[in-house]
């Protein structure tokens, strides 16, 4: 587990600078395709980001974590959001599921608070 997300989405850029060199069509579709999945449509763009963090989470992915995390901090996502997102991941992944959980978490408060806004919680239901 990583403490530093804000580090890990730079390393893991400076680590695909190889592939963009490398592979170039193939990153640039990559990232035509992340543009065009998470674009507004039937659902939002943050409703996308939760459910991409979800599936991070299940796909114990911390890359994925730290990048979608920080999409979301930047949306506006609320910690309830973000909290039942991951109830669904853990649902769906079990024990697994609920540490990385917990890492997801550490992720939203670490880029909520570079963003310098704070999530209202959204009232418990």
């Amino acid at each position: 587990m990583t403490s530093n997300y804000k580090q890990l989405t730079q390393d893991v850029m400076a680590n695909l600078a190889p592939l963009h060199k490398g592979v170039p069509q193939v990153m640039k579709g990559f990232g035509e395709m992340g543009k065009a999945a998470i674009a507004d449509g039937a659902l939002d763009a943050k409703t996308k980001e939760l459910i991409a963090l979800a599936i991070g989470v299940a796909s114990r992915c911390d890359g994925c974590i730290a990048f979608h995390t920080k999409a979301l901090a930047k949306l506006g996502a609320t910690e309830a959001e973000v909290h039942e997102a991951l109830g669904v991941a853990i649902y769906m992944g079990g024990g697994p599921s609920a540490m990385y959980a917990s890492n997801a978490v550490a992720a939203f408060n670490e880029f909520l608070a570079l963003t310098g806004n704070s999530a209202p919680s959204a009232p418990a239901q």
